[in-house]
């Protein structure tokens, strides 16, 4: 499903990603751990593609991503894959169904298709009184949760998710875990977090430790 090969990345004359190779099977659920600077969220960001690798390849479902051109590599990300941001990454002025409607807006679908489908998502989500709010009236679970459907707008095939429970009290930690749990069984994605939560790590298949660049 997803193959890192020989991945490097640095920043001027620091590297911090040294040769990561990885594989992540379909309808896995993988967590990167380690501690802060050791190139999990540079990791993740490759694999979404939102960064390029000083050098490697990243295959998603046999495709090399970053043989692409960056107009095709915007689409491709569109469609396949899903983020979950620890603050969220909502916009302040739209509401929660506006939010999550913003990747079907991307890639030009019509409202009377795309509409039906943010609100389907936010009822199954726990959300349905809910949709006309904006983030700042929103709690923080009520928010991740805005995310997730966002994430699973255009049931993609990989959702990556970044310190997800970061922000979050105990109560929503524990109901973002049962979330993602729930989100592998009904839709079937491939999920990698990054985090530091070694609760949100034990609902994983396979944790991954990243020291100093590397996979260990």
């Amino acid at each position: 499903m997803i193959e890192v090969k020989d991945i490097w990345k640095s920043f001027g004359t620091l590297e911090v990603l040294k040769g990561v190779n990885l594989e992540v099977r379909r309808g896995e659920i993988v967590a990167i751990v380690g501690k802060s600077g050791a190139g999990k969220t540079t990791l993740l960001q490759i694999i979404g593609t939102l960064d390029r690798p000083t050098r490697g390849r990243v295959l998603i479902e046999g495709t090399d991503v970053f043989a692409m051109k960056d107009k095709e590599l915007a689409a491709f990300r569109n469609r396949h894959i899903g983020f979950i941001f620890q603050f969220h990454q909502l916009l302040p002025e739209f509401t929660a169904l506006e939010n999550v409607c913003i990747p079907a807006m991307i890639a030009r679908e019509k409202e009377t298709e795309y509409k039906p489908r943010a609100e389907k998502l936010l009822r199954e989500l726990g959300l349905s009184d809910r949709m006309g709010h904006k983030p700042n009236e929103l709690s923080g679970g009520e928010k991740q949760r805005v995310a997730a459907a966002r994430a699973l707008m255009m049931n993609p095939d990989i959702i990556l998710a970044d310190e997800p429970t970061g922000s979050l009290d105990e109560k929503n930690k524990k109901e973002l875990s049962e979330l993602l749990l729930k989100l592998r069984k009904e839709y079937g994605q491939t999920i990698l977090l990054v985090t530091h939560d070694k609760e949100l790590a034990a609902i994983a298949d396979r944790v991954i430790e990243i020291i100093d660049g590397a996979v260990k």
